[in-house]
């Protein structure tokens, strides 16, 4: 597993995170539908031990059922890793704390970044940063406030970041968390055009049309996953799974 330095926090932290959205459950809405909180422990205990060291989770993912499943799954190996959570209800002690797509008005205030420094001088968070929706929210928090992160969706359905927000964070030293990298599920591909969502899950709602456009994006994109697809004259040995050279 690579490594990276996230931004000014200096936390070194593995390049693919663990995304703790969806173990949250269904139980409260707010989800990706019924889970089993069995296999949740043991998808975040499978993702360390393929050296994964960075999850990132929210006190609203199963209000608060997220980050009891990383209390089980990580007794005993709380210091193997970096948390990041979001602000919503009492905390105490997180190594990188977000506000969760606050306001415009929030994020255009510079008291909101004063009030932030002010948790790390009481240290009671290491850093902390701005999950965002839009380009333009984190452009502002980038020329109001300090923020050492900023978390936004970023997945091949929504590329705009790159040319609107990157140079500006990589100038600022501002680390990137990509969050909803498999576009809400659609691009492993295994979500059909017809599909409905159960009451909970944050897709409910979608119009079916949303919900096909989405798919067949997916769709015709899916060659990218496909080596052959994209490199037909490449030849593999029987001993290697990397392709030689034509």
């Amino acid at each position: 597993m690579r490594t990276r330095i996230l931004g000014r926090t200096g936390l070194k932290v593995s390049e693919i995170g663990f995304g703790a959205w969806a173990i949250g459950g269904n139980a409260h809405g707010n989800s990706y539908g019924p889970t089993d909180d069995a296999e949740s422990i043991a998808a975040v205990r499978r993702a360390l031990e393929l050296g994964v060291n960075f999850i990132d989770t929210a006190d609203v993912y199963g209000w608060g059922h997220s980050e009891e499943i990383l209390g089980e799954a990580l007794e005993g190996r709380r210091d193997d890793v970096h948390i990041a959570t979001k602000v919503g209800g009492d905390f105490t002690h997180v190594d990188v704390y977000q506000l969760h797509n606050p306001p415009m008005e929030m994020m255009g205030d510079p008291e909101t970044y004063e009030v932030l420094e002010a948790l790390k001088a009481e240290h009671k968070v290491d850093h902390y940063g701005v999950s965002v929706h839009e380009p333009a929210e984190a452009t502002l928090c980038l020329e109001v406030g300090s923020p050492e992160v900023l978390q936004l969706p970023f997945s091949l359905f929504r590329q705009e970041w790159i040319d609107e927000v990157f140079d500006a964070a990589r100038k600022a030293n501002v680390g990137i968390i990509a969050r909803e990298p498999l576009g809400n599920g659609f691009l492993t591909g295994k979500i059909r055009p017809d599909a409905r969502f159960p009451p909970g899950d944050i897709r409910h709602h979608w119009p079916p049309s949303m919900v096909a456009g989405r798919a067949a994006a997916a769709e015709r994109l899916s060659f990218l996953a496909d080596p052959i697809a994209r490199w037909p004259n490449l030849r593999c040995s029987s001993s290697s799974p990397f392709p030689k050279s034509p």
